[in-house]
């Protein structure tokens, strides 16, 4: 019997052949928002880890909506043409499905690289600007106030959103992910920490999720019916008077009125005064919650490190796809050591062929005939 974590599923009209995701990771090594060789070095060798999808880092929809200086962006025929070469790169050497997280970063932006400190960089610097959220209360006290967007500004971010979508689909970028977690901007308008507007995009949980659904709206029409759009989702702030996984499941029951055709729940990133139980599956229940609530397929993230551990998630149905960041960065075959461990099949490069153990003769699927 195979396992679940190597049965194919599907995202939408995407079909997928196991249920191992790669979840974005900001790599802040981009120059002006464009990728560089680096993010051909890192996707290239996460291509062929036998996972069923490569998912690329938060990508600003704006300048002003890059983390730091250094994100990757998709927001002008610059930023664009350099991830296309990129992308031809790694597609040269791997079919594996490609989707992209577009972001922006609200009142978090204008940060410093992580190994810098990542501490924010104020207006007047070089390598900072004003950051803009639904409100002007700061992520931390001691951070320049973000500018509330307005009406125009609203319109400003939603169309860069479409317009990143516009240029994924030229791209060949086979689902769109839009990042509402972590406490960047699409999660500010729907955290009562983040948003005290009182127009109608604050107060209510309908206000509240009023911009987000918006964009999602955008994003949905501007990129090809027959390629998939997902949410990524904070499940919880971890704090008092915070977003709760309740208004999660109400959020992700209208992104799935609304044509989502998935929900990857992550948690957390929204107040510095957040407590986290974190642990093994410590995110695992919030996604159990949006599974039970939706039809849609829902993907657990968050110290998922054991083959066992993903099994069990995917084989009891508390969600549809495990996704691994930190783990496969550290251990880039993770997929093929899982299928080994329980008795599956991966997909490997020819050119690796012949690293497969001689006790796990059947690991790797039948070699293409390139």
């Amino acid at each position: 019997m195979t396992a679940k974590l190597f049965t194919p599923a599907r995202v939408g009209t995407l079909q997928l052949s196991n249920r191992i995701v790669i979840a974005p990771m900001c790599q802040y090594s981009a120059e002006e928002g464009c990728m560089t060789d680096w993010h051909t070095i890192h996707l290239g060798h996460l291509a062929l880890s036998g996972a069923a999808l490569l998912t690329i880092e938060a990508t600003a929809v704006k300048p002003e909506g890059r983390i730091t200086y250094r994100d990757v962006g998709l927001y002008s025929d610059e930023t664009e043409a350099a991830m296309r070469r990129v992308l031809e790169s790694v597609r040269r050497w791997s079919d594996m499905p490609i989707a992209i997280q577009l972001a922006h970063a609200g009142r978090k932006a204008s940060s410093d690289v992580p190994w810098k400190g990542g501490a924010q960089i104020p207006p007047s610097h070089p390598d900072g600007w004003q950051t803009e959220a639904p409100s002007a209360v700061p992520f931390k006290d001691d951070h320049n106030p973000p500018v509330p967007l307005d009406r125009e500004g609203l319109a400003r971010v939603r169309d860069a959103f479409a317009d990143a979508a516009v240029r994924s689909a030229r791209l060949g970028i086979d689902a769109v992910q839009i990042h509402a977690a972590h406490g960047y901007l699409l999660h500010e308008f729907l955290s009562p920490l983040s948003n005290r507007r009182d127009d109608e995009y604050g107060g209510s949980l309908e206000n509240r999720m009023r911009f987000p659904l918006e964009v999602f709206d955008a994003v949905r029409s501007a990129f090809p019916s027959d390629r998939p759009v997902t949410v990524r989702v904070s499940g919880t702030d971890w704090a008092e008077g915070g977003w709760t996984i309740e208004e999660t499941v109400a959020f992700a029951k209208a992104l799935e009125a609304r044509g989502c055709d998935g929900v990857h729940v992550s948690s957390g990133g929204l107040t510095p005064v957040q407590q986290v139980p974190v642990g093994p599956n410590y995110q695992v229940p919030l996604a159990r919650a949006v599974k039970a609530a939706t039809r849609m397929p829902v993907a657990a993230v968050g110290l998922i490190t054991e083959f066992e551990q993903a099994e069990a998630i995917v084989g009891t149905g508390d969600a549809d796809f495990i996704a691994l960041a930190r783990a496969i960065l550290y251990d880039p075959r993770w997929p093929w050591h899982a299928a080994a461990h329980l008795g599956a099949q991966v997909k490997a490069p020819n050119q690796y062929l012949r690293s497969q153990p001689m006790h796990h003769r059947d690991l790797f699927s039948a070699p293409s005939e390139d």
